[in-house]
């Protein structure tokens, strides 16, 4: 039976991260499997039979990771499967403030991701619950479409030439960048030279992990025992979450981040802020793929289209509205899509 979403109530806060850890363990009703980690190259089990070696593009190659498949209705052999299924399994966040979330009260799913996941459940099935949600830390993200565990991953997933290699991406549905968070009375300024021996926490598998490999200012970043030991996982975590609970315990002295998860964590926390006037960086959230399901892809991408259309009243401002203007306040439309010309 569909659920009536429109009686909802209002957002409610989490009330810390204590609260947050107890919201995180209410999860009966969603799936979370082990995902294998993901290599270089890797192929995947093809639920059609057979295995798949996905032949890259070279990052080399890639000027305009944006470009996406243009928007098509048609069906083919992934949505195929995903209408025989009934349900569209989708890799999402459960941690993320505003974007992917367990009301703690409720118990439900929320969020801007969230939103997005139900609208591409309603034009591939016609009902917006027809999901099946599953819960993917940062590192697992493409090892899930690679060993079919999801069917998308809608997580705040940056499109960028490297993942391109073993993902598909949708045009992109936000705008974000990276940029500095840490507590109000830190000497931090920014992505700076005010980093310089100070302990930095980034996610495992992010692009602020890779901004700091190219660019650390002398900030220490990387776990010295890379995964064992006592320091396993306190500067490079599998979730991003994890790190905010480590500069609430002192821990680590700042994070890089999306500035669009940073501003989540803000909420959450008043001690801290973002640091410099803006991101560092500019980058784009996509839905991601398997690679070559370009059936799913296409229709994503006309989904995208539905979804922006109608200005300030489209299906995007209104879920932007709701969860994200407090934080990210100025914003007055969706990033504009970008097609490949094949």
């Amino acid at each position: 039976m569909t659920r009536d979403r429109s009686s909802r109530g209002g957002l409610r806060g989490w009330g810390g991260v204590t609260g947050m850890a107890a919201a995180c363990a209410v999860t009966a009703a969603l799936t979370l499997l082990p995902l294998a980690r993901h290599g270089d190259g890797a192929g995947g089990a093809d639920a059609r039979g057979g295995t798949v070696t996905a032949a890259p593009v070279r990052a080399a190659a890639c000027t305009e990771p944006e470009a996406s498949l243009k928007p098509s209705g048609a069906d083919g052999p992934d949505i195929d499967r995903i209408k025989a299924r009934g349900k569209l399994v989708a890799g999402v966040d459960q941690n993320s403030f505003r974007w992917g979330y367990r009301d703690p009260a409720s118990g439900e799913l929320e969020g801007f991701d969230i939103d997005l996941v139900r609208a591409i459940a309603d034009d591939v099935l016609g009902d917006p619950d027809a999901v099946v949600f599953r819960a993917i830390p940062t590192n697992q993200r493409i090892a899930a479409l690679e060993n079919d565990r999801v069917d998308v991953v809608v997580r705040t997933m940056t499109i960028n030439c490297e993942r391109l290699e073993q993902v598909s991406f949708s045009t992109a549905y936000f705008q974000a960048g990276q940029q500095v968070l840490a507590p109000k009375e830190s000497a931090i300024t920014g992505y700076d030279a005010s980093l310089r021996g100070k302990r930095v926490c980034s996610a495992e598998g992010s692009t602020a992990y890779e901004a700091l490999e190219k660019e650390s200012f002398g900030a220490v970043y990387r776990d010295e025992h890379d995964g064992t030991g006592r320091d396993r996982d306190r500067l490079t975590v599998p979730n991003q979450l994890d790190c905010l609970v480590r500069l609430q315990l002192g821990e680590v002295d700042a994070i890089v981040t999306d500035n669009a998860l940073a501003a989540g964590q803000a909420a959450q926390d008043p001690a801290v802020e973002l640091k410099g006037k803006a991101p560092f960086t500019t980058e784009f959230y996509g839905v991601a793929t398997k690679k070559g399901a370009d059936d799913l892809v296409a229709r994503v991408n006309k989904v995208l289209v539905d979804y922006r259309a109608g200005g300030s009243d489209s299906a995007w401002m209104r879920s932007y509205r709701k969860w994200l203007a407090a934080g990210l306040p100025g914003i007055t439309a969706p990033p504009p899509p970008t097609y490949r010309d094949d």
